[in-house]
């Protein structure tokens, strides 16, 4: 069963598919959808979240979730220009798709994608999540929560409500992918243009992430936004919009951001 997904714009222009971060979905990407109306776009709930929560559609993996948005892009994207955008998670999931499929892309923005394991913290992740998840139907913890990843009231509901839904045993799994996840083989042969984002107050091993990144494929770009934390496209999303778009168009950035070298 294919991933669901909220399909908008022009579907005769550039496919333009988006990817979410863990503990949201897809419509964290609204105000991105809004502006790139003139693209045809893809904004895809990945397996186990959103409206792709069901036993049907297979255990969250990072590969197992390139492997089912590399379906969906091959169908709806066949003599298209591909251009694709991820979160957190998402990125990551670009980055293996990148390594599964060097060819099926044409523009890739991966935008705060850990790719350097941590092995200790992902065995305390399963005995945390079992003494804590409890408090997932709390709504004034869910709201420090929401705070954390930028999220206003107009999307606190929605966040809630996913939340509530999702299984334990789910959430171990995305966080256990998350924390050791690590650049696949084959990233290296990725012949797209690719832009590797990260803001300048993230975590350390965000940003060392994102060097590796860089380094690790020669059409790579790598910058550092000023004053940004983790989740730009929520914080910031008019900045981050004109990024992607004068990016794509003209190969240009701005003038604020440090470049990762």
């Amino acid at each position: 069963m294919s991933l669901y997904y909220h399909e908008y714009g022009d579907k005769n222009a550039s496919l333009m598919v988006f990817l979410h971060g863990g503990g949201v979905s897809s419509w964290m990407w609204n105000k991105q959808i809004k502006h790139f109306i003139h693209y045809h776009c893809l904004a895809i709930d990945l397996p186990e979240q959103g409206k792709s929560n069901d036993n049907n559609m297979g255990n969250f993996t990072i590969k197992y979730s390139a492997e089912r948005v590399i379906e969906i892009i091959e169908k709806k994207g066949f003599e298209k220009e591909v251009i694709v955008i991820g979160f957190s998670l998402g990125a990551q999931v670009i980055v293996q798709m990148l390594s599964m499929k060097p060819n099926m892309i044409n523009y890739a923005i991966i935008n705060s994608a850990l790719v350097r394991p941590s092995p200790y913290i992902k065995t305390m992740i399963a005995p945390s999540i079992k003494l804590t998840f409890p408090l997932i139907k709390n709504k004034l913890f869910s709201k420090l929560q929401a705070k954390a990843l930028y999220l206003g009231e107009e999307y606190f509901e929605t966040y809630y409500k996913e939340s509530s839904l999702m299984k334990s045993g789910t959430l171990i799994r995305i966080l256990e992918e998350n924390m050791s996840f690590e650049i696949p083989r084959g990233f290296e042969k990725a012949e797209c243009k690719i832009l590797v984002t990260v803001g300048e107050r993230e975590k350390a091993i965000i940003k060392k992430s994102a060097a590796d990144i860089v380094l690790h494929n020669s059409n790579c770009e790598g910058i550092i936004i000023p004053n940004a934390g983790h989740g730009i496209s929520l914080a910031n999303p008019d900045y981050f919009n004109v990024i992607i778009e004068n990016w794509i168009q003209d190969g240009v950035l701005p003038l604020d951001v440090i470049l990762i070298k």
